[in-house]
């Protein structure tokens, strides 16, 4: 990682973007200014990116060209700089939650309901944080 890699506003919050799409638009409002969203190769599907549009919401996901049918994100979106550079920082906030995986004891988390469960992902958030920051002080210098 390098610069200032830091986890800013860490939430929780569910994201299942497999529950039915009328349950879907009441859990996201419609932002004022456009924004993007930023996922895996596993979130290129037709119903995904649809819906994003739909919502006004710019789909940056990786493409999965070996799909079935090719990728749900056409070239429309990928040539675009703003794209390009949301694939680059993937790899930044890929390295942050494996770290919290891996180190932070978020992948099998021995915590039971949403409360606790969230207290935990933001505790671990926080302990990357302390963690980041020497290294990001030492490269100010």
């Amino acid at each position: 990682m390098t610069g200032g890699t830091l986890v800013e506003n860490a939430s929780d919050t569910d994201h299942n973007w497999r529950v039915p799409a009328r349950r879907r638009k009441n859990r996201l409002r419609v932002p004022r200014a456009p924004i993007s969203v930023g996922a895996d190769k596993a979130y290129d599907t037709r119903d995904f990116v649809k819906t994003l549009r739909d919502m006004g919401i710019r789909p940056h996901v990786a493409q999965n060209l070996n799909r079935p049918g090719g990728s749900a994100i056409d070239q429309r979106t990928a040539r675009h700089n703003g794209y390009q550079i949301s694939q680059k920082k993937r790899p930044l906030i890929e390295k942050v939650f494996g770290w919290m995986k891996q180190t932070g004891g978020i992948r099998k988390t021995k915590l039971r309901g949403l409360w606790k469960v969230g207290w935990q992902f933001l505790m671990t958030a926080a302990a990357f944080n302390l963690w980041r920051l020497p290294k990001i002080q030492s490269a100010e210098v």
